[in-house]
């Protein structure tokens, strides 16, 4: 047995087999339970509908278990997985973008706004999160890590492959990036 580090401070056995191997349907059955929530709403951030964004998840835990054999770490595997949500994430805006500027005369009808969204909405965090959709990927992607997902530069560097410092540097240019498009937060912060 192997632990994979929960969210509660409490570890979670990962069996292995005889032969030392993760058992791939048990590490993304538990990973699964445990991150499956917050990785829609990370990717549902960097892309325009709830349904694209539980594909994006779907697909990041499709490849999590195609790849669990060559997995070393297992306390990495949640930062594995936001990494491929973000990348799938990334690569839905670009074949988005492509397929609008091959599409243009093509209408598509406006969607069922989720839960999410209705949320965000209520919120009154609107235009913010269109602000946030509007920064340069790796200062969203910081942003929306260590805000939204309330992680620590340590593992938002895991997540992304970078290290702390450039960490530290994108949300600072991200944090004054976002006060320029909608102005400074009205307790004397950053937005």
């Amino acid at each position: 047995m192997h632990t994979v580090a929960s969210d509660g401070g409490r570890p979670t056995a990962v069996p292995r087999s005889a032969t030392g191997a993760v058992d791939p349907d048990m590490l993304v059955a538990e990973l699964f339970d445990r991150e499956a929530r917050s990785l829609v709403r990370l990717a549902r951030i960097f892309c325009d509908d709830h349904a694209s964004a539980e594909d994006l998840v779907q697909e990041a835990f499709i490849r999590l278990h195609r790849s669990a054999d060559k997995i070393r770490d297992l306390d990495r595997a949640p930062a594995f997985l936001r990494s491929i949500v973000i990348n799938l994430a990334r690569d839905h805006n670009r074949r988005g973008l492509m397929s609008l500027r091959h599409h243009r005369t093509m209408t598509v009808p406006d969607p069922v706004p989720s839960a999410e969204d209705d949320s965000v909405d209520a919120d009154g965090n609107a235009a913010m999160l269109d602000a946030v959709r509007q920064l340069p990927e790796r200062q969203r992607a910081c942003l929306v890590l260590r805000y939204y997902l309330d992680l620590s530069e340590r593992d938002i560097a895991e997540t992304l492959g970078i290290s702390p410092n450039s960490v530290k540097t994108h949300t600072r240019r991200g944090l004054a990036a976002l006060e320029s498009l909608v102005g400074p937060d009205p307790e004397g912060g950053a937005a």
